[in-house]
């Protein structure tokens, strides 16, 4: 997967306020905020900054932490993980491979198959609704 790299000031002119704050900044939308936290439409997550595919509604429940959550990425080249000490905890940040943005993170409290829960906001995302 090729990289995707652009200044900070052209991903302010092409992401929302919101999106900016959480892709680029490492911020976080507020619990049962997200637009996707409740959908149960199928089809593909893709990355908000350069649409590459993340995570596939067939992977997607409802963990009650208020964001949308998934038990795996599409593939695991996909994302990337990196250890996160911020807020005086632990983490597991998770971002995308290609463009580096920040989705959430990840916390080894998920359902099986994998046991993971891949907490991400909704602004880091945008769906491609798969065709019924």
């Amino acid at each position: 997967m090729d990289k995707l790299e652009k200044p900070l000031d052209a991903w302010r002119e092409e992401l929302s306020d919101e999106q900016f704050h959480i892709c680029r900044l490492g911020g976080t939308e507020r619990p049962f905020t997200g637009k996707y936290n409740d959908s149960k439409t199928p089809g593909l997550y893709r990355c908000a900054c350069c649409d590459a595919a993340l995570f596939d509604s067939e992977t997607k429940y409802d963990s009650g932490s208020g964001w949308p959550a998934y038990f795996q990425p599409v593939s695991p080249e996909a994302i990337r993980e990196l250890e996160d000490f911020s807020h005086g905890m632990h983490r597991v940040e998770v971002r995308c491979a290609r463009c580096d943005a920040h989705l959430g993170h990840l916390f080894p409290d998920g359902p099986r198959p994998t046991g993971m829960r891949y907490c991400i906001n909704s602004a880091s995302l945008k769906l491609e609704p798969r065709d019924a």
